[in-house]
């Protein structure tokens, strides 16, 4: 999960794919598609006001958390 204060935006990346087909299923909310159309980002804007974002919780992940700040 990437964020970005200047923009408010919040992505997470699900996939090292490049995306190359988006589609905006809610306001300011966008799903990113690789070529087979596996879902590998999603985009949300004025995340803030749509999330609660000061405390994220990862539960049952099978794979290592990292934390860059």
């Amino acid at each position: 999960m990437n964020y970005y204060p200047e923009t408010d935006s919040l992505y997470i990346d699900l996939s090292s794919r490049p995306s190359v087909d988006s589609r905006e299923v809610s306001d300011g909310v966008v799903l990113d598609y690789d070529a087979q159309g596996n879902l590998v980002g999603i985009d949300i804007d004025q995340a803030s006001k749509k999330l609660e974002i000061k405390e994220i919780i990862l539960s049952k992940l099978p794979a290592k958390v990292k934390r860059v700040a």
